[in-house]
């Protein structure tokens, strides 16, 4: 099964292009989900488990894969379902998220599909299991479900999200200056954590859903004012979102003469070298993966304070 990621590196082309590819996959029954091709390291038949004191009660066991010890996480328990039981014939899916790798338990796995981010679409409202979805689409009729995988691990493990007292003296940006920035993410978890990593910097934050949702907002902005920059001088975006990405807003952005300004910092679990290329391509400013509170604050403070 690992052969179908053979040739992940070559399909670089797809990011900026409003496209993604989606590996799809299931847990105990017959709904499918999917996760983004570039999230994943490795796919592999279930190993032999090894049980540790103090794990989470979602942490099926850890894995010793390639010299290196990888907890994995039982994805139907950790999204409110019936825990996988026979790890026989089930499969880990090997995915790095936010600077750490981890194994998701699954039952079985099918096949990669190309997709364009305007067929990804927000999920349901509602409880549940889908406050556990960032994204929903169909496929040959098919409801498949995109799991808020930041939520899943925030739940296990949570991120530290105050930064640091080194860094909180560094910073120069005066509250007085009331700065707006809008923060961009498809995840609730992944908004919470940036506002509040950003509150010592005395900041007034906006926040949108994806893409599309952030552009319908600097635009209407736009119709008002000449320069966008001088109410909102940075965006804060994820990358992968529903309906439209952070590499087309991006493009979008600096293609609007009104909002060509806007300094934008791309915050994303995204990894890969394609990634600094793609942040000169589309004209963003800066890149930061998730998810580490000083870099963050950091990088708002520089920004911010060359204004």
């Amino acid at each position: 099964m690992s052969s179908i990621l053979e040739s992940v590196n070559k399909r670089t082309q797809l990011v900026g292009a409003n496209r993604l590819e989606l590996l799809l996959f299931k847990l105990n029954g017959r709904q499918r989900f999917g996760i983004n091709v570039f999230k994943v390291k490795e796919v592999l038949q279930c190993p032999p488990l090894t049980s540790l004191p103090k794990l989470s009660s979602f942490v099926k066991g850890v894995a010793h894969i390639r010299g290196a010890t990888i907890s994995v996480i039982d994805l139907s328990a950790a999204t409110g379902g019936r825990p996988i039981e026979d790890i026989d014939g089930c499969f880990i899916i090997i995915s790095e998220y936010n600077r750490s790798i981890q194994g998701f338990l699954v039952k079985s796995v099918e096949r990669i599909i190309n997709m364009n981010w305007e067929a990804i679409m927000p999920p349901p409202q509602g409880s549940g299991r889908y406050s556990y979805l960032t994204a929903v689409t169909e496929i040959e009729g098919e409801l498949v479900e995109i799991l808020d995988v930041e939520k899943i691990l925030d739940e296990i493990s949570p991120v530290k999200t105050e930064i640091s007292q080194e860094l909180s003296e560094q910073l120069t940006i005066d509250e007085d200056d009331n700065f707006h920035i809008m923060v961009i993410d498809d995840s609730a978890v992944a908004r919470k954590q940036i506002i509040r990593a950003l509150e010592a910097l005395g900041l007034q934050i906006d926040t949108a859903i994806d893409g599309k949702d952030a552009l319908n907002k600097l635009t209407k902005m736009a119709e008002e004012m000449d320069n966008v920059s001088k109410e909102i001088p940075l965006i804060i975006s994820d990358i992968e979102m529903p309906e439209m990405d952070g590499y087309t807003l991006t493009a979008e952005i600096r293609d609007n003469p009104k909002l060509k300004d806007i300094k934008i910092v791309l915050h994303t679990s995204l990894s890969g070298v394609f990634n600094q290329a793609m942040v000169e391509k589309v004209g963003a400013n800066d890149f930061i993966a998730k998810f580490n509170p000083d870099e963050l604050a950091a990088a708002v403070n520089k920004h911010l304070s060359l204004e």
